[in-house]
């Protein structure tokens, strides 16, 4: 399969059992779920998915897991979010022998950060030692990787094919659309702006939005195709409510509970995460009614 990732990719996340073990089968399902409602890319083990609570055995299980249930018929994209040069190397190699399509990768983070020169450094070995496609995710508010720096690695480094732009908010995103980076593609993931985020030129859309409501999100990346922006708007409005629901320090859970409302298993969550708190799950259910989503339980 020629690689084109565009459109409407979502983040799943990563379903656990009471013990703390990938939940597989309910993995099985979202894929399956997502792959009737027509989404145009997968992501797992990412920040929706817990990538950096996962070990490489759990990371591989997921990544071959999704890819297996997909069978080829949109890519897979697996995320990698680990501290040293040496250990997404590590993740990658191990990830990229179940035919995941590419590797999401976020910067370094942890207290210290390295400067530009190193930055494009580091994602050209990844791209190298792993011989997979790149895509950077830029998501890590105290390691931001600047606009020109990801437009700087998207032109000059090989394999690196997209990043996926979060952090920064829209500013870093117009930025990055307005220097037009030839070598690769520029995702959105800025979730209370995605109807914007596309017309200026995003080529789709890696966030958790996608992961909880994904028919809205399809019909409003169909609508912006089309030039429909009267019924664009009318799904932003009815994502936005949704967006400001999940997003929080315990966003994972609060994802898991949104999906379990609609009939789905999102699986349990890792310790330490907090759990959804009632109020948190009736705030889930009133953006849902707005929405026009049907809950279940």
């Amino acid at each position: 399969m020629t690689l084109d990732l565009h459109g409407i990719i979502p983040p799943l996340v990563s379903p656990f059992t009471a013990d703390e073990q990938p939940d597989l089968d309910a993995l099985r399902a979202e894929v399956r779920y997502h792959l009737d409602l027509g989404v145009h890319g997968l992501c797992v083990t990412g920040s929706t998915g817990d990538g950096q609570m996962l070990s490489v055995d759990d990371s591989v299980a997921i990544a071959d897991t999704a890819v297996r249930e997909t069978a080829g018929q949109v890519p897979v994209i697996a995320g990698i979010i680990q501290d040293s040069t040496r250990e997404v190397i590590r993740y990658g190699k191990a990830i990229a022998q179940t035919g995941v399509d590419a590797l999401q990768v976020t910067p370094v983070h942890y207290l210290f950060q390295p400067d530009e020169e190193r930055t494009i450094e580091y994602y050209r070995r990844v791209a190298e030692e792993t011989g997979m496609p790149v895509v950077i995710y830029n998501v890590i508010p105290y390691a931001l990787i600047p606009a020109t720096t990801v437009a700087r690695i998207l032109n000059e480094v090989p394999n690196v094919i997209g990043v996926k732009q979060s952090g920064g908010n829209i500013h870093q995103l117009a930025d990055l659309l307005h220097m037009n980076p030839a070598g690769g593609k520029v995702f959105t993931a800025v979730d209370d702006l995605l109807f914007p985020s596309y017309l200026m030129g995003a080529q789709g859309a890696i966030s958790a939005t996608l992961t909880v409501v994904p028919e809205l999100c399809l019909q409003q990346w169909d609508a912006v195709q089309r030039g429909d922006i009267a019924t664009a708007l009318e799904l932003h409005n009815k994502q936005l409510p949704i967006w400001r629901a999940i997003d929080g320090p315990n966003m994972t859970p609060r994802i898991k509970a949104a999906l379990a409302m609609q009939g789905r298993n999102g699986g349990h969550s890792l310790s330490p995460l907090t759990p959804v708190s009632d109020t948190e799950r009736e705030t889930l259910r009133t953006a849902f009614k707005a929405a026009d989503i049907k809950v279940t339980n």
